[in-house]
């Protein structure tokens, strides 16, 4: 949504100041429309490489000095305890330390390959709703006229986010499994799925979709942008749009 409608504010300006005529006598408005969707995706990749990098260290900085703390607490408690009873107040401090939860759910998570499909889902699920934005973005001469047609796009990630709930509740689910394979869902509900196991074959298969979904609707959406970049002093509704999509040259 955030990185989204930074390309379609982008087109509305370009669009409104009229440096859009000037753009589009050098490159092909198909080669435009993907350039701005790369260029800010990939700051949106840049900023949340950062963001992995500076969680784990500080995780591993903070995991040391407070792992370092919690066995110090559990050593100094063993030793005002009687011999007989160490073994037992010992097994129970380790189980009752939050970072010990938080060890076994790092020992039981393929973490290189979370990080790595996160990247994947983000930027490819970023150019599928960041075309639709540009696309919004091009047929319209304002952010107010373009509030009809974003909440349109923004229905799926809402339910996205709705099903989301479900996915955690019983990841094995039909609506789960459904969730994760429809390119405009599978963004968010593959990333819930898989910490707790999905097989190879199903993660191959809704990748596959979400890059397919983004060619589809990047090919629509340029043939929006197209025309819309270039229409002024109209009010643009669905069915002019669904002439777009049809006409030649």
């Amino acid at each position: 949504l955030l990185y989204g409608s930074q390309v379609m504010n982008g087109v509305i300006e370009e669009k409104s100041s009229r440096i859009i005529e000037v753009i589009i006598s050098s490159v092909k408005p198909y080669q435009l429309l993907l350039g701005k969707i790369i260029g800010v995706g990939l700051v949106g990749l840049t900023q949340f490489l950062l963001w992995i990098v500076l969680t784990i260290g500080l995780t591993q900085i903070t995991s040391k000095f407070y792992g370092e703390k919690v066995k110090n607490n559990i050593t100094v408690k063993i030793k005002k305890i009687d011999s007989g009873k160490q073994s037992n107040i010992s097994s129970k401090s380790e189980e009752e330390s939050p970072m010990s939860e938080v060890t076994k759910v790092l020992e039981s998570t393929n973490i290189p390959m979370i990080i790595a499909a996160f990247l994947f889902y983000f930027f490819v699920g970023y150019m599928l709703y960041s075309s639709l934005f540009a696309a919004i973005g091009s047929a319209v001469e304002s952010a107010t006229e373009a509030q009809q047609f974003t909440f349109i796009v923004m229905i799926p990630i809402i339910l996205s986010f709705l099903m989301a709930q479900y996915t955690m509740q019983d990841p094995d689910s039909t609506i789960a499994f459904w969730a994760s394979m429809i390119p405009f869902t599978s963004p968010i509900n593959m990333m819930v799925r898989l910490p707790y196991g999905v097989p190879a074959w199903e993660l191959i298969l809704s990748m596959t979709l979400l890059v397919l979904g983004f060619l589809g609707c990047s090919w629509l959406s340029a043939r929006i942008y197209r025309v819309g970049i270039l229409m002024y002093g109209k009010k643009v509704t669905w069915k002019e749009l669904g002439k777009w999509l049809f006409y030649k040259g």
